[in-house]
């Protein structure tokens, strides 16, 4: 698999996935006093809610920050350059491109 095949994979999963979150949790998410993360249309994503210790409830505002828009905004970025790779001769050494193959190297591997 090249590196651009590699990022495009990722982006179809990454979208795939963040769209069927969207249409379970509409974003944005947010957490609540109550410690859970909502999202917009009130339906409970994450729930901390039974535990009052602070390092069990520390990845919640990470849960509301990776809402579906930002797994969608991710897929773009990474079908971005996955075209770069192709228009432009040795992009793939860039830096930048080496980030993003670490991206989809993770979204990519079997969990």
């Amino acid at each position: 698999m090249t590196p651009a095949d590699e990022l495009r994979a990722a982006a179809t999963k990454l979208r795939q996935d963040a769209e069927a979150a969207h249409r379970a949790s509409p974003a944005p998410w947010t957490v609540t006093d109550e410690r859970v993360v909502r999202c917009t249309d009130g339906m409970i994503v994450a729930d901390r809610s039974s535990t009052d210790h602070p390092a069990e409830r520390a990845d919640l505002p990470y849960i509301a920050a990776m809402d579906p828009t930002v797994g969608l905004a991710l897929a773009d970025w990474l079908d971005f350059e996955a075209a770069l790779i192709v228009r432009v001769p040795g992009a793939e050494l860039r830096g930048r491109t080496e980030h993003a193959l670490a991206v989809a190297r993770a979204i990519n591997s079997p969990a």
